[in-house]
């Protein structure tokens, strides 16, 4: 799958940001399939074929709009605690704003002019926000409350060929579209998948093939991801993740109107408004992201025992390979969920945060607690270790009774 280096170069970047598309990183083996006639009439294609149109498309400019909807099912207390991880930088601040791609449905104005140069404006009725990136520079700008924020590559940074949007956070964030989502599903590529290519379809009226990856592997809660491809130059235009159990895409991220042509210079000029409140991001950058799930933990009422303490304590182990990986997590916790719950003198709080926790489970690894969502599943064992994974519950509890 050399070509999928090619893909990562050249495919123009920019910017529907997804927090869960790592989990659908899929492995990659070719299982020949023809494209049918659901959608437009297009000549026919293997899977193989269609991954070296994506390889060797060198489209790096657009201009267009996307939308976004996300339904990962999370209960309303774990979507609070698991969301944002802190406004370091005001309300511009860029991780808050990705953060809030986890959920619902956004329309967003989408730009870039190859690698340095991306634009992406969130639209939410008068008010937008903006998220800009120029060369060693990347603005976030949000209108209702005239805050900006700024992150600008270092001397060193640049003397060594490393601008912004190759080596800082923020720019990162902006490495992720229809295109980014489907390149870092291929490259991750390897045996745990079947590929085919299903119908044709038409993607902000463009004709497009559909490349389409499901798990081989039981106990997965993807049942697919299905990425729409351009049929004329190859560029990625809507990424599809699919749930095992049916229903409405977990994901479904794509372009609803889009231009290859090359967008003005101006698009991606931006001087901060006159009064606004701008926050340089190497003033606050990366604080509460190592330690942010403990930090949420600790601040709940009564849940600090159950944290362990931030820093790295715990260890962590990756159990299983492609579909089926889960993440085994030793809290080091100080306190048992059964402790908690014995607790007369526990805050109702920590008690009402039990219960969005899901069903009680149990196995030979003990006593437990599943929180279920559409995407990712995780239990809580009353000795402190946590499974986690975009499996099902039966995965984690089959998972905790063989690593107890």
């Amino acid at each position: 799958m050399a070509a999928n280096t090619k893909t990562s170069r050249k495919v123009a970047r920019y910017a529907v940001p997804v927090a869960v598309a790592g989990v659908a990183a899929a492995t990659v083996a070719m299982v020949p399939a023809f494209a049918n006639a659901g959608g437009p009439d297009l000549p026919k294609v293997t899977a193989q074929q269609l991954i070296e149109k994506i390889a060797a498309s060198d489209v790096e400019q657009l201009s267009g709009t996307a939308k976004i909807s996300t339904d990962l099912g999370l209960p309303k207390l774990a979507s609070g605690l698991l969301g944002g991880g802190g406004v370091t930088g005001g309300s511009a601040n860029p991780e808050d704003k990705v953060a809030q791609l986890a959920n619902g449905t956004h329309t967003l104005r989408v730009a870039a002019d190859g690698e340095d140069r991306q634009k992406l404006t969130f639209l939410d009725g008068k008010d937008e926000y903006s998220l800009i990136h120029n060369g060693d520079d990347v603005w976030g700008y949000d209108s209702k409350s005239n805050e900006v924020f700024h992150e600008k590559a270092t001397p060193s940074e640049k003397a060594a060929g490393k601008g912004v949007g190759k080596e800082h956070k923020t720019g990162d964030r902006m490495n992720a579209s229809p295109q980014k989502l489907a390149e870092e599903i291929l490259a991750a590529a390897g045996p745990t998948t079947d590929v085919s290519v299903g119908e044709t379809a038409q993607v902000a009226g463009r004709d497009a093939y559909q490349l389409v990856l499901k798990p081989k592997q039981a106990g997965s809660t993807v049942g697919s991801v299905q990425i729409a491809v351009d049929a004329k130059n190859g560029v990625p235009l809507r990424v599809q993740l699919l749930s095992a159990q049916g229903g409405k895409p977990i994901v479904d991220a794509g372009f609803t109107k889009v231009d290859f042509a090359k967008p003005s210079a101006d698009t991606f000029t931006f001087t901060p408004p006159k009064g606004a409140k701008v926050t340089e991001g190497a003033d606050g950058h990366g604080k509460g992201d190592k330690d942010g799930a403990f930090k949420a933990l600790e601040s709940f009422p009564g849940l600090d025992g159950l944290a362990g303490g931030p820093g790295g304590k715990g260890d962590v182990k990756v159990l299983g390979e492609g579909w089926a990986t889960i993440a085994r997590i030793d809290s080091g916790a100080g306190k048992s969920l059964k402790d908690l719950e014995n607790d007369k003198n526990a805050p109702k709080e920590a008690k009402q945060f039990l219960d969005s926790l899901g069903d009680k489970v149990g196995g030979s690894f003990g006593e437990g607690r599943v929180m279920s969502t559409r995407l990712f599943n995780v239990l809580v064992t009353d000795d402190g270790k946590v499974y986690a994974g975009a499996v099902t519950k039966d995965a984690l509890v089959k998972a905790a009774e063989a690593n107890k």
